[in-house]
């Protein structure tokens, strides 16, 4: 009897450990299952805090270049497990208020444009105080460092004219209008006194209005009608392109139109002649690039640069390349 409840015993300890074993496979099989499915959705085995990145630029409403900036900044932060949220405004006293909001909120990490740096210099300085790593993005380059930031990430605003005016003598073309649509913008400053730097013509800049875009078309227009030596016309953003083409047309005038930044109107521009080429600084990049790099210095201290600003451009894009870009600017990453 004692040899049976042993056999008994034995014989229910198996089917037991079969019975578990069963439910393992099936349990690890869900499991494995449940991975797979988070993958597909781009929710693959997240370890990281979900820590907060708040943005703080100095965009206006409307501005289309930011909007890739944010789609990249998205991206980014979906793969980093982060919460991002979003602020703009193109008053940089606006713009310094938001960035104090954030800090009150104690965001994990900040990402802050310096386009009017004297204004944000103090905000700046009081998250990092509060122990808030920040990151500038797009402009403020000679100042990131200075007012404490681990990186700047961007192109070389000078740099970017320079390319400017070296295209331009290879076009041979004499007389440019550098039309500066935000007065105040450092950077906007600084492109068009890199065109200076290397353009072998005569570059005027004109002031617009650029939250006006009437407005905008009628000041370059009156200065093509008035001037007729103009024959290059460089707009500092993807939007002002099609208003001073519209402003060529109006005038009658002949010259080229030439942008900074790059969306799908302006690659349709390119590719039908209607514009000369486009300086692209892939703002898609500087927003992904905010995000990871403040990911990387929260999870593992890593700081990119040297120091030195990150650069995303500038790259020249022409007629030939603009064909090859279209797939991406029609979905909204360049």
């Amino acid at each position: 009897m004692a040899r049976f409840r042993t056999w008994v015993g034995i014989a229910v300890a198996g089917a037991l450990t079969l019975s578990l074993a069963g439910c393992s496979s099936t349990g690890g099989k869900r499991a494995e299952d449940a991975r797979k499915a988070a993958a597909a959705r781009g929710e693959a085995a997240v370890t990281t805090p979900r820590w907060t990145f708040a943005m703080i630029t100095h965009s206006g409403d409307g501005d289309t270049f930011w909007d890739i900036v944010q789609s990249g900044a998205k991206e980014a932060a979906a793969k980093d497990n982060i919460n991002f949220l979003y602020s703009h405004d193109d008053e940089a006293q606006q713009q310094a208020q938001l960035v104090d909001a954030a800090i009150d909120k104690k965001v994990d990490g900040i990402i802050v444009t310096l386009a009017k740096p004297d204004a944000m210099k103090a905000a700046v300085a009081r998250a990092v105080k509060a122990g808030i790593p920040v990151v500038t993005v797009n402009s403020g380059s000679e100042q990131s460092e200075e007012f404490g930031a681990l990186t700047h990430i961007g192109q070389d605003e000078t740099i970017a004219g320079q390319a400017v005016g070296e295209e331009l003598n290879k076009r041979g073309r004499k007389k440019a209008l550098c039309v500066l649509h935000e007065q105040g913008n450092v950077g906007h400053e600084q492109r068009c006194a890199g065109v200076k730097d290397t353009f072998d013509g005569e570059v005027q800049n004109l002031y617009v209005t650029g939250t006006s875009m009437p407005d905008v078309q009628s000041a370059i227009e009156a200065k093509l009608q008035t001037d007729k030596k103009v024959d290059a016309v460089v707009t500092l953003g993807a939007p002002y392109a099609d208003t001073a083409v519209k402003a060529k047309q109006g005038a009658g005038s002949d010259a080229e139109i030439d942008t900074f930044d790059l969306n799908a109107k302006v690659a349709a521009g390119l590719k039908d002649g209607t514009l000369g080429f486009a300086v692209d600084q892939q703002p898609y990049l500087q927003g992904y690039e905010a995000i990871d790099l403040l990911w990387l210095y929260k999870y593992n201290a890593d700081v990119l640069g040297g120091g030195k600003p990150v650069l995303t451009g500038p790259q020249i894009i022409t007629k030939d390349q603009a064909a090859a870009l279209e797939e991406y600017t029609k979905r909204g990453t360049r």
